[in-house]
């Protein structure tokens, strides 16, 4: 990616809801063909139900922008001092370019104080996806059958090593002012 190019992490405001329904379904087409099923969540959910969840108090969606282009997205669910990650998703022409990486480090400054662990599921034969959450600090927890398909959970403890980026008063206020916007 160039400098031009760099990726601007925000979150994702209801007015781009019909991109990011695009975006997510391009990402996990390979995934539904990894397990032979079409009918996964993220490529059956209706732009209705999209629009219900950006709306939600207690979810927050992050999308990652190259000029105007939505080319990633990460969805948060926030309760109590949990987070779970889901929905990870990198436009196909720019996977593997470090995107998802970048979407999944970000989160961290989203969450409120009191998130003491994040969590995050995938196809238990993902193993790109389950290399990423490795390399990031997530440790496998449980797996979970759903029908034909297994979802791996993994978590990640958060502790004083998780906020340096908050040690910057400028980062300290963003990550302030970000917090407010999930409460």
């Amino acid at each position: 990616m160039s400098t031009s190019d760099a990726l601007r992490i925000d979150v994702v405001d209801p007015a781009d809801a019909g991109e990011l329904l695009t975006v997510r379904r391009a990402a996990f087409v390979t995934e539904a063909q990894r397990y032979g099923d079409p009918n996964i969540p993220p490529l059956t959910q209706t732009l209705d139900e999209l629009l219900e969840d950006l709306g939600r108090s207690d979810v927050v969606t992050l999308g990652g922008w190259q000029g105007h282009r939505l080319v990633g997205s990460i969805r948060v669910e926030l309760e109590g001092d949990r987070a779970t990650l889901g929905r990870l998703a990198v436009v196909p022409d720019q996977q593997g370019t470090g995107i998802g990486t970048q979407l999944l480090m970000s989160v961290l400054q989203y969450l409120p104080e009191q998130t003491q662990e994040v969590w995050v599921f995938t196809g238990k034969d993902s193993k790109q996806n389950l290399s990423l959450y490795a390399t990031q600090g997530f440790e496998h927890a449980y797996d979970q059958h759903t029908g034909e398909l297994t979802y791996a959970y993994l978590k990640k403890i958060l502790g004083e090593g998780d906020d340096e980026a908050a040690a910057d008063p400028e980062d300290a206020a963003a990550t302030q002012d970000a917090t407010r916007a999930l409460q």
